[in-house]
């Protein structure tokens, strides 16, 4: 019985540490996408799950790509992303929030009569987390994990008016470059996604710095959360542990 997830991070320094982290998992490097992946087996008795990370690159394009790649080629059914945000409400530095809906706020056919965000031919942009997933995330012990939406573009946020404009509109309690991309690919594929963000900065003129000093520390707090979710989705669905 073999089980295959996908774990998607977009920088190098946030993937180095995740590769470090499950470094006990006997790991295969290969290439998927055109990107740097990671194969890892997690095993008890029979029973088998198979992780594949992917160094995705920074954006909606780039995320997209290792989604769909994980998706077509590995045959994954479930997919998890990791990385740094920028707070836009209710969070502070250093908070974990976990995704319960995405947008991609840069999307903007205003012009011609479309609402922000909103995509010709699609009923609906708003994307949700996999409810099994944001439920056992939420209630991992040792970590306080709030629950939020997530923005993303292909920008850096640090325009106030920008962020006012993307909080006014939809309510995110945060501001990334690849979720809502993920999970738009997820949700047209079927497959179940959850992102989990580390607050770095403030979406503000201060974020260049505050983001660089924590992404340079290359934390592993995002891979132990990451980690313990696997083991515990995997004993909900399939009832078994992982060692």
């Amino acid at each position: 019985m073999t089980k295959k997830i996908g774990v998607i991070l977009a920088d190098g320094k946030e993937y180095t540490p995740f590769i470090s982290y499950f470094s006990a998992y006997n790991a295969e490097k290969i290439k998927l996408g055109g990107n740097e992946a990671a194969r890892f087996i997690m095993t008890n008795g029979e029973k088998k799950l198979e992780i594949i990370a992917v160094h995705c690159g920074i954006g909606k394009v780039n995320a997209a790509n290792a989604a769909a790649a994980l998706i077509y080629a590995c045959g994954v059914d479930t997919i998890i992303n990791a990385g740094l945000s920028g707070a836009v409400s209710k969070v502070k530095r250093g908070d974990i929030v976990a995704g319960k809906s995405y947008i991609e706020c840069d999307f903007d056919m205003r012009s011609i009569g479309y609402s922000l965000a909103e995509k010709p031919d699609e009923e609906e942009f708003i994307r949700k987390a996999d409810e099994g997933l944001l439920s056992d995330v939420l209630s991992l012990d040792g970590y306080y994990i709030k629950e939020g939406v997530l923005g993303t573009g292909d920008i850096f946020l640090t325009d106030p008016v920008r962020k006012k404009e993307y909080k006014d509109a939809f309510s995110i309690t945060a501001f990334d470059m690849e979720s809502a991309a993920i999970a738009a690919v997820c949700t047209k594929n079927g497959v179940a996604f959850l992102s989990i963000r580390k607050i770095s900065d403030n979406a503000d003129d201060t974020s260049v710095e505050n983001y660089r000093e924590m992404n340079d520390r290359q934390e592993v707090i995002l891979s132990q959360i990451v980690l313990k979710l696997l083991k515990k989705f995997t004993f909900r669905t399939h009832n078994f542990n992982l060692k």
